[in-house]
């Protein structure tokens, strides 16, 4: 099932829930869980193993952030090794509404999908926001949380900008979501195409308000756990990117500093979500962290098994891009782009450009 960007069909649903293909590969399972005032959640599972989950770090849409290739290629390789769950925030997406965006409510999400899922423990991966939410609930329950990793985390949300800062986006925001949209994009994706951050400007305008956005621009400048972290007892890594535009490296330092014991990893790159540009580097630390390798050992180079134009095209399928965004890319021919693709599918032997762009984050 497939919903086109920006222009939402209804959504058939079954009693059991629904089923997002992304073509020959492992599919993203889409059901609902009850939860406070008969609100449902939804939720998506993929891959198989112990349960990794990543709640929302943004405004999100199971289904059509699913259909990113970035998006996919960045939790397939943890969908290997993991069970990997993720879930719409309440009124967002999928999800019914849910009153308040505040930091309790998050943790009681959290709390919800698990209970739902019957996992009483489980590893986390916190973005953004969600690192906020995943730290309050290790805190709050530390016998459910195996693992915690951190991505492009903070200890206070009031550090994030300067008072003077928050105001002006959270205006930009309501006078005019339209830019606004295109504005957050190019912060959080900084690295990503401009396709692939067009489709992401796209996918907030058309799955949340104006309102709903500065509801959770306004969680993230108030949430704060620096008065909690000395009581992380879980076996934490902080993930930040040095050059990190929405969230100071500095920030993601001083969390790591905070926790006990915990394990501060640099990674490069300026993008704040950890599927824009390179996600590479940062499958190899989530996966370090949780005591698997990154892939199995590989018989030949990447060098070895594309050209290196079949090299620069499984790059930009990576980023998201069509065969005729390609081609103009690369000042070729459409056709030339599509044979390329293809190409590249019987060298890898795969059958999917999701697939493409996971082999592309595991061995560049």
């Amino acid at each position: 099932m497939t919903l086109a960007w920006g222009s939402p069909r209804p959504v058939p649903r079954t009693a059991w829930g629904l089923v997002v293909d992304g073509g020959h590969e492992p599919r993203l399972e889409i059901r609902f869980c009850p939860a406070e005032g008969g609100a449902r959640i939804a939720y998506g599972t993929v891959g198989d193993g112990p349960p990794l989950i990543v709640p929302p770090a943004w405004i999100s849409h199971l289904e059509l952030s699913w259909q990113d290739p970035a998006v996919r290629a960045f939790l397939l390789p943890l969908a290997e090794r993991r069970t990997v769950v993720l879930y719409d925030k309440p009124g967002c997406g999928l999800s019914d509404p849910w009153p308040g965006q505040t930091l309790d409510t998050s943790v009681r999400v959290l709390r919800t999908v698990a209970d739902h899922l019957g996992r009483e423990r489980f590893d986390l991966l916190g973005v953004s926001t969600a690192a906020v939410t995943s730290l309050a609930f290790a805190v709050r329950h530390p016998e459910r949380v195996g693992r915690l990793i951190v991505y492009g985390g903070y200890a206070d949300g009031s550090r994030v900008a300067s008072p003077q800062v928050r105001a002006a986006v959270l205006g930009m925001v309501r006078a005019h979501w339209g830019l606004g949209s295109d504005v957050l994009a190019d912060i959080f994706m900084a690295d990503a195409a401009a396709g692939t951050k067009a489709h992401f400007a796209q996918l907030q305008r058309g799955t949340a308000t104006a309102e709903f956005a500065c509801e959770l621009l306004e969680q993230c400048y108030e949430a704060c756990v620096a008065d909690q972290l000395h009581k992380v007892v879980t076996p934490t890594a902080v993930l930040h990117r040095r050059g990190d535009r929405a969230i100071p490296y500095r920030l993601g330092r001083d969390l790591a500093a905070r926790i006990p014991d915990a394990q501060l990893v640099t990674l490069p790159g300026r993008s704040h979500f950890p599927w824009a540009g390179d996600s590479a580097p940062v499958v190899r630390a989530v996966l370090n962290h949780l005591g698997e390798t990154a892939g199995p050992p590989e018989q030949r180079s990447a060098d070895d098994v594309l050209t290196p134009r079949q090299l620069q095209v499984a790059a930009l399928v990576a980023d998201g891009l069509s065969n005729r965004q390609i081609a103009r890319r690369l000042g070729i021919k459409e056709r030339s782009a599509e044979g390329h693709v293809e190409r590249i599918r019987q060298r890898l032997d795969v059958r999917s450009r999701a697939q493409i762009a996971a082999w592309w984050a595991r061995n560049r």
